[in-house]
């Protein structure tokens, strides 16, 4: 099977913007992806024809159910999951973080241990840091210097006494995808719950909990062309006995048991949408399989692209590429770097100005940040690839970043 983007192109009503002349080029999707049509008129559907709440003796809210068992099993394809009932879903990954961390805490003894990377966004670092409340004594594992978990550091950090490990599949600031299977091995050796967060991993790789073997996985379907809903995956039996925030009226076991609150039905509606978006660019029996042809299409498409982009980079002066190379074990579709005496917010509105969308910062990777001393620099320039971008696309980027550097050459000389 091909890839067809340009057809693909076509479901996305914002790629046909302009900004001052310029057709847009949507490069911010690690920060959020497009719509595809298909999850807007989803989320309109929903409204037009049955917005009511859930479990009543009417038709709207019985369709309502049927919307979220529908959500559920979806999310339960995309993740490999064994059982739609190990999916809940939050209002984003860190509120869902938030409150797995809070309910974790009620069962964390002072002098328990926690392991975190430096390497993680700050959703999947701030969450495990309150258990320090509660007297738990928190690690945070070292970054090499091509952005990297330190595996030294990572083992020096575990003890009988550790409880839980928080890690990323992909950092959400230089692409890296870690060594799950060593973590996982390491990790479960020693007893510990392994809970990963998958935000930046999921648009662009297939996922299989079983596979991963974690305890539990998050991510979010804005990062995969749907809306704003959070997607906690739990291992069977562990959230039935967690001491949850949860009304006496809710229901005790999972998925509910960690839900609180009327769900945004509407979005969970599209989320099902933007899953079968990916799904339709596959083949396969039944979705599961749609889905993982789907993924490897979209992997070797935006992997591409990716290697354009960085060899691009790298042939020019004054580019300062961060996190490991491609060719050098899995990486995800994202490149941040810096330009030489330029702060990184003004390269991006630069790029922001000729229709090109990037982004400037520390993209809450705060620990990035401060290890790699980027703060004079105003963090990083992050450029990811998308499912929609096109090699014209990263060929207008390099023509601009080129133009910019010879602009900045001119200037300092």
């Amino acid at each position: 099977m091909s890839f067809a983007v340009m057809e693909l192109r076509k479901d996305f009503p914002s790629l046909s913007r302009t900004v001052s002349g310029y057709q847009a080029a949507y490069f911010d999707g690690p920060g959020g992806t497009q719509v595809p049509r298909q999850v807007i008129q989803a989320i309109s559907h929903y409204y037009e024809t049955c917005n009511a709440n859930a479990h009543g003796p009417f038709v709207t809210s019985a369709e309502t159910d049927q919307i979220v068992d529908r959500t559920r099993e979806a999310a339960a394809a995309l993740l490999g999951a064994p059982s739609p009932a190990s999916i809940s879903f939050g209002a984003n990954m860190t509120s869902l973080a938030f409150a797995l961390a809070r309910a974790l805490s009620r069962t964390i003894a002072p002098g328990d241990e926690v392991v975190i990377t430096d390497l993680d966004h700050e959703a999947n670092r701030g969450p495990w840091q309150t258990l320090a409340e509660r007297g738990a004594i928190v690690h945070s594992v070292a970054i090499t210097v091509d952005g990297r978990i330190d595996m030294e550091d990572f083992k020096s950090k575990l003890s009988p006494k550790t409880k839980i490990v928080a890690v990323g599949c992909s950092s959400n600031s230089l692409g890296t995808v870690n060594d799950l299977a060593t973590i996982r091995e390491l990790t479960h050796a020693i007893d510990a719950l392994l809970i990963v967060d998958a935000v930046h991993f999921a648009p662009h790789f297939p996922i299989d909990v079983i596979e991963l073997d974690c305890d539990f996985l998050l991510c979010s379907a804005y990062k995969f062309y749907g809306p704003h809903v959070g997607i906690l995956y739990a291992r069977e039996g562990l959230l039935d006995t967690l001491p949850t925030d949860k009304l006496r009226a809710q229901d005790d076991a999972a998925p509910y048991r960690i839900e609180t609150g009327t769900p945004n039905f509407a979005a969970l509606a599209g989320v099902t949408a933007a899953i079968e978006y990916i799904a339709a660019v596959g083949v396969g029996a039944t979705l599961r399989q749609q889905l993982l042809t789907g993924m490897a299409l979209v992997h070797d498409y935006e992997d591409a692209l990716a290697r354009k982009l960085y060899d691009g980079l790298s042939q020019m002066d004054h580019i300062q590429i961060f996190g490991q190379p491609f060719g050098d074990g899995l990486r995800a579709p994202t490149i941040s770097f810096t330009v030489a005496g330029m702060n990184s917010g003004d390269v991006a509105a630069y790029l922001g100005e000729r229709g090109l969308f990037v982004w400037g910062g520390h993209f809450y990777a705060m620990r990035i940040y401060e290890v790699y001393q980027l703060e004079e620099q105003g963090g990083l320039v992050r450029v990811g690839i998308s499912l929609y971008n096109t090699e014209e696309e990263v060929d207008r980027l390099l023509e601009a970043v080129k133009a910019l550097n010879e602009t900045r050459t001119t200037t300092v000389s």
